[in-house]
């Protein structure tokens, strides 16, 4: 008995045999006739080589056309395949999540233009992939300068890892060492940071890399030597609202008595309530001085860290995992906010370039057919075909109905508010002292109608940037808003340097070409009239 699936297989493929066959023969026919009509009144040696030629042309023509749109209609039904797919999945795991970001991440670099930032964003990805790849937990140490960080770091290892003295600053570079624990799967990496808060400018440059190392940890050991500074503590905070696990560890404990380590460590607790645990805030001492002996050599005191170790170890084992997942997917979200942001910024270029371009064809239009009412001016400013182009540019598509629906709101807004009046009141008082009567009132009509254009096209802005929304203040704040900003003795003096190029100038020009030639005087015409008849 045969299969019912290989059943189907054999019927669909003498169905697809039936219909390429009934299809060539179709257009053999058509071949056939088209030459016998030809061979009426074409001589029969010319008919197949014009028929071939004909094909050919045909054929040519239906892959330089056809196959354009073939590659983008796959396109278009690749990203929305895409899309419905990223949609729909729903990350089980961190993980899962971070790698979702990374696909979102690429999407969005295929929609940035290529420069310097696009390439920025492209490494920190790439940066971030492999992150997510790595094997080892990040354990950055992080405070201010000679608090005791590399100390600590040696004291972990049990050797010399870096220059440890009594000057601020002496790790002036991060430096990555590796460090096993027992019971822990993973590797950790321990990463010194040069100190935070010295003062000059490498000082703030060395900060600025510290935060940034602190900002990709996994868990953080933030070192102290003493209560913690109003500085210190608006760092820590800062670094906690990332989400990042930290650990206090208040160094040189050797140097205080029992007493006072107990208040430090109340102190710690009490400023860093609510952003870190109070198991977590933990004393240490990582290189103890040594005590003298008379007649004898210098007692050094082993360190005192065994506390820090076990909390390390009890933390990195019971959420290890938790806090890598963590640590990756809030940096794929802070790049996919970097790229949404370079985006934003491309938008806003491009948009404010097709507003410009809109605002002088308004005035174009206007200084060529000036509009008998005031209003009118607003309504025709805002061009229905703008709103279409600065929707297209941040991924929108608007119907035309939409679109001049959206025209009309802000043209009747600019309207409502008094601002065409006011806009034509400001205009005529800046440019009518420059201007001959003749061109006053076509030329300030344009030169309102392109100033009226930037305001609705900035609020078309505003509204596209917020997706949609005119906010709680509705069209009427976001219209009045960018008013009030074009209206700015600045704004406004940059506007009409350019009107008077764009639009003044040309008009002044076509106007000389077009008076009467200047008439001589009495006496040139008689004086010239003499000489000519003289000669």
């Amino acid at each position: 008995m045969i299969p019912k699936r290989l059943l189907l297989i054999i019927c669909g493929a003498f169905a697809l045999l039936l219909i390429v066959g009934g299809l060539l023969g179709a257009m053999l026919r058509l071949v056939n006739e088209l030459r016998y009509a030809l061979e009426y009144f074409l001589p029969y040696w010319l008919v197949n080589p014009l028929l071939l030629v004909s094909s050919a042309l045909v054929l040519t023509l239906a892959i330089q056309f056809g196959w354009p749109w073939w590659k983008k209609y796959l396109a278009n039904a690749r990203v929305l395949k895409t899309n419905k797919v990223s949609r729909d999945y729903i990350p089980q795991t961190k993980r899962q999540a971070a790698k979702q970001s990374l696909e979102s991440i690429d999407r969005l670099l295929d929609r940035l233009k290529q420069d310097v930032a696009k390439e920025g964003l492209k490494q920190a990805r790439e940066r971030v992939e492999k992150e997510l790849a790595r094997g080892d937990l990040v354990v950055v140490v992080f405070g201010t300068g000679s608090s005791g960080k590399t100390s600590l770091i040696r004291a972990l290892l049990n050797e010399i890892v870096g220059e440890v003295g009594a000057p601020m600053g002496s790790t002036t570079t991060s430096q990555r060492y590796r460090l096993r624990l027992k019971g822990l799967d993973r590797g950790i990496q321990l990463i010194d940071t040069p100190g935070i808060l010295e003062a000059g400018k490498d000082g703030k440059s060395r900060e600025k890399e510290a935060k940034l190392k602190a900002s990709r940890a996994d868990i953080m050991l933030v070192v102290v030597d003493s209560d913690l500074r109003e500085a210190e503590l608006q760092v820590l905070e800062s670094l906690a609202k990332l989400g990042k696990r930290t650990l206090l560890v208040l160094n040189k404990c050797d140097l205080r008595g029992v007493e006072e380590e107990k208040r430090l460590l109340a102190l710690l607790k009490g400023h860093c309530k609510g952003f870190i645990d109070p198991l977590d805030v933990i004393p240490a001492s990582a290189s103890p001085q040594s005590l003298p002996r008379p007649g004898r050599q210098p007692y050094q005191p082993d360190t005192e860290i065994d506390l820090l170790l076990e909390r390390l170890a009890k933390v990195l084992h019971d959420e290890g995992e938790e806090l890598l997942a963590d640590n990756i997917l809030l940096q794929c979200q802070n790049l996919g906010e970097a790229g949404r942001q370079l985006l934003n910024r491309q938008r806003q270029k491009e948009a404010g370039k097709c507003v410009e371009r809109y605002s002088w064809i308004s005035s174009g239009v206007i200084v060529l057919t000036p509009l008998p009412g005031i209003d009118l001016i607003g309504t025709a400013a805002v061009n229905a075909q703008m709103v279409m182009e600065v929707a297209k540019i941040y991924g929108v598509q608007l119907t035309k109905n939409r679109a001049q629906e959206l025209a009309l709101t802000l043209g009747k807004t600019l309207a409502g508010l008094g601002i065409v009046k006011g806009g034509v009141t400001i205009i005529s008082t800046a440019l009518s002292l420059n201007l001959p009567t003749l061109l006053i009132g076509r030329t300030i009509q344009g030169i309102a109608a392109a100033w009226l254009t930037r305001i609705a096209g900035a609020s078309l802005i505003t509204y596209f940037k917020q997706d949609q929304d005119w906010g709680d203040g509705g069209v009427q704040e976001v219209v009045q808003h960018h008013y009030e900003l074009n209206r700015r003795q600045s704004s406004l003096k940059r506007f009409l340097e350019e009107a008077l190029k764009r639009v003044v100038e040309p008009i002044q020009k076509e106007k000389s070409r077009q008076l009467p030639p200047r008439r001589r005087p009495r006496e040139e015409e008689g004086a010239f009239g003499h000489e000519n008849q003289e000669l």
